[in-house]
């Protein structure tokens, strides 16, 4: 039977961690977050950030903006922000409405306060091995092999999902620790021949039911990255979570795995930037 990752927990102990390194910060950290439009599964999402802003004694900022909204009001608005020196981070809150252009906006975040990590800028520095941000979702993972013992180094390392928010950056830090990495996606043939190869598996594809027992090595360790919902309504991940447990070292469950610890290094991106800004 796996060992079951607590994502809840251990993100509770990185928000402490991050509170406790902004008490000696000559002001808060602050974070605006830009929310375009009535998305009820964003509006969930940006409540949840501010709430962690709360717990950990930072500032939240938040722009509610209609539907309706022009690329050229969204970028004036990021442009003020990005000379604001009470905000540190700007995170504008996807999907944005069809008729915005998503590339543009996120590239307009200054790269020091693009706490996503999504700007060309970051994602270079990522790749290379010298990041001041690691993009929140990816570090979250990383975090939890670091709290369990879990080596990286020498295992072979199984994506799936090739996505620029978790698929492409996870494989460059779990290379940066030394694993040797396989990306599958869509078009891979033969899936079950990668993953039945992987140490570490980690699915980030937004498929239910996709990871079966059948496609798991005895003793792997499976990380399910994806929110899904199920048939009933259900929230799920990619994984057959009741099939592959018994068969894995260990298991995140969703909800309570990666999902808290995506918002959790958020606020530690946060905590750097504004140590940055402050000259610390």
């Amino acid at each position: 039977m796996a060992v079951r990752i607590d994502g809840k927990a251990l993100a509770a102990k990185v928000k402490a961690r991050a509170a406790e390194g902004a008490k000696d910060l000559p002001r808060k950290p602050g974070l605006a977050v830009i929310l375009v439009g009535d998305n009820q599964a964003s509006r969930v999402y940006v409540t949840g950030k501010e709430k962690d802003c709360a717990e950990c004694g930072f500032l939240s900022f938040e722009y509610k903006l209609p539907a309706e909204t022009t690329q050229a009001d969204l970028l004036e608005l990021i442009d003020r922000l990005n000379g604001d020196e009470a905000v540190d981070g700007i995170l504008v809150q996807l999907p944005l409405p069809e008729h915005l252009n998503e590339d543009q906006v996120l590239n307009a975040i200054h790269p020091e306060k693009d706490v996503d990590c999504f700007h060309p800028f970051n994602v270079g520095r990522l790749v290379i091995g010298d990041p001041v941000f690691l993009p929140c979702t990816p570090a979250g993972v990383m975090e939890m092999l670091k709290e369990y013992d879990i080596p990286v180094a020498g295992k072979h390392c199984v994506v799936l999902g090739r996505s620029n928010i978790v698929g492409k950056p996870m494989g460059a830090l779990l290379l940066q620790q030394s694993g040797t990495v396989t990306t599958c996606h869509s078009r891979t043939p033969d899936l079950v021949s990668f993953t039945r190869q992987a140490d570490i598996l980690v699915s980030a594809v937004g498929r239910v039911g996709l990871v079966t027992a059948d496609m798991v090595k005895e003793g792997a360790v499976v990380i399910d990255v994806a929110m899904n919902r199920n048939a009933e309504g259900k929230l799920c991940g990619d994984v057959d979570y009741a099939s592959v447990e018994p068969k894995a070292s260990y298991i995140t469950p969703v909800p309570g795995g990666v999902g808290p610890m995506t918002r959790a290094m958020l606020m530690e991106n946060l905590l750097t930037t504004a140590r940055r800004h402050q000259g610390l």
